[in-house]
């Protein structure tokens, strides 16, 4: 057996609108979309990293409450959600062809720590840092 991680999830207010921005502007395509009743089973996933997938998750049932799934959609709406990291071969080139595509960026890239970085969020306020991988 040879373990790894394959899915991590995040929580979206809208799986339709997750998708829409996950795929037409950060690039990813969709890996699984399954229907169970009221539960939907969506990944998305980099066409260069197919070993991994990002799932587009809808708090509420069969796992969470009504309580509990709005908590959770308010947590991610005020971005206090830990922010996850794209790398890119060239933060500057990828952050003006992600903004042409309609990202809004909170942070335009900058200098640090030995490379380049910039910060958006996803629709549903999820925090994304746009990193520039050290050559």
């Amino acid at each position: 057996m040879r373990p790894g991680v394959e899915v991590v999830g995040l929580y979206v207010r809208d799986q339709d609108e997750a998708l829409a921005f996950y795929v037409d502007q950060l690039g990813f395509r969709v890996h699984t979309d399954a229907r169970n009743g009221d539960y939907r089973w969506l990944t998305v996933q980099l066409p260069d990293q197919p070993s991994f997938q990002l799932g587009l998750f809808l708090p509420g049932p069969p796992v969470h409450d009504a309580a509990t799934a709005q908590a959770l959609q308010a947590l991610v709406a005020k971005g206090a959600m830990p922010p996850l990291v794209l790398t890119v071969d060239d933060c500057r080139a990828a952050h003006a062809q992600m903004q042409a595509r309609g990202v809004e960026f909170t942070q335009e890239p900058v200098e640090r720590y030995g490379s380049v970085d910039a910060s958006f969020r996803d629709p549903s306020g999820n925090g994304w840092k746009l990193v520039q991988a050290r050559g």
